[in-house]
């Protein structure tokens, strides 16, 4: 449950703006370093590596103590969520390989109905009607986006979709179920988040978990027969950019939202990332949004918008009762 004498230095839908415009170009980085030939796995252990690696001079120069106080349910809790963490990125980028940007980003952004549907049961934080609603229209216009790559409009009466067997043979469908396993990962990281942050600061908590994600994954990649080593100069400069912009800048943001907003409000926030990396799709990849997609993306902002309003006004409240 929100602390309501926890009040937040800046506005938490700034900083949230800010993390899904950085978190949004994370595919493209993610693609640029695929078409260099390097494994989804390699990617997603250099991410996190490398973000773990700079933060750890702040994290252990300026919070050694409070690192040093963490109890063993902390270290616990932190190890899971960076499992989630690790889990979430290998599916995740291993469906940028078979899919569109745009599916892919869509379909692991469904997980506001994960942590709608789990977050009573584990972290008993309860979803307001107005954030249903917006999470409802919000799906549907995922569902639209994830759907454009294989289906068109006929007119504006009907969609034409292929048919059943031969949709589920297509690659982009096995690009579709990492992604959605994805979705299922980050919804976990999400909810652990939502009860540590309550109790860690947040440089002390990403250290942590980036941690725990960056060894999880250097341990499946080596497991695998990949090397991290002998690419060209270029895919490392790709590497560290994911590890700054989305990573740092972007997936920082909303751990450091879930410091005072629920765990509900924050993931519905995330289903903006598609429309900013379809939009970065379509300038730098040449991948154009068709109408279909276009329709799913407006629906997905009227949700976002339904959703804030509610939690814009509670934050509002507790800083007049503050």
């Amino acid at each position: 449950m929100l602390d309501p004498q926890k009040r937040a230095p800046v506005s938490p839908t700034l900083v949230i703006s800010i993390g899904i415009l950085a978190a949004s170009t994370a595919s493209i980085f993610i693609r640029f370093a695929q078409a260099d030939g390097v494994s989804s796995l390699v990617i997603a252990a250099w991410r996190l590596s490398l973000a773990s690696l700079i933060l750890a001079p702040i994290a252990l120069l300026r919070y050694r103590a409070e690192l040093r106080a963490l109890t063993r349910r902390h270290l616990l809790f932190a190890l899971l969520s960076g499992i989630f963490l690790a889990v979430h990125f290998a599916t995740w980028i291993s469906s940028l390989e078979y899919t569109s940007v745009a599916s892919s980003v869509v379909l692991v952004s469904t997980a506001p109905l994960w942590v709608a549907i789990l977050a009573p049961l584990t972290i008993r934080e309860p979803v307001s009607r107005l954030v249903l609603i917006g999470m409802g229209l919000a799906l549907i216009g995922g569902t639209i986006v994830g759907l454009s790559d294989s289906c068109r409009l006929d007119g504006f009466s009907s969609m034409q979709c292929p048919p059943l067997s031969e949709f589920l043979g297509e690659a982009a469908f096995l690009g579709d179920l990492l992604a959605l396993t994805g979705a299922l990962a980050v919804a976990g990281y999400l909810l652990i988040g939502r009860s540590l942050r309550e109790n860690m600061s947040l440089i002390p908590y990403i250290f942590v978990v980036y941690g725990m994600a960056a060894i999880v994954l250097v341990i499946v990649m080596f497991t695998a027969g990949e090397s991290p080593f002998g690419h060209a100069p270029q895919t490392y400069m790709w590497f560290l950019l994911l590890a700054l912009v989305p990573q740092l800048l972007g997936h920082s943001a909303y751990n450091w939202a879930l410091g005072y907003l629920p765990a509900a409000f924050v993931s519905v926030t995330l289903l903006g990332e598609p429309i900013g990396s379809a939009l970065l799709a379509y300038f730098l990849l040449d991948e154009t949004p068709t109408a279909l997609m276009i329709f799913g993306a407006i629906l997905i902002l009227i949700g976002i918008y339904i959703a804030s309003r509610r939690e814009s006004e509670l934050v509002a409240s507790e800083e007049v009762i503050g």
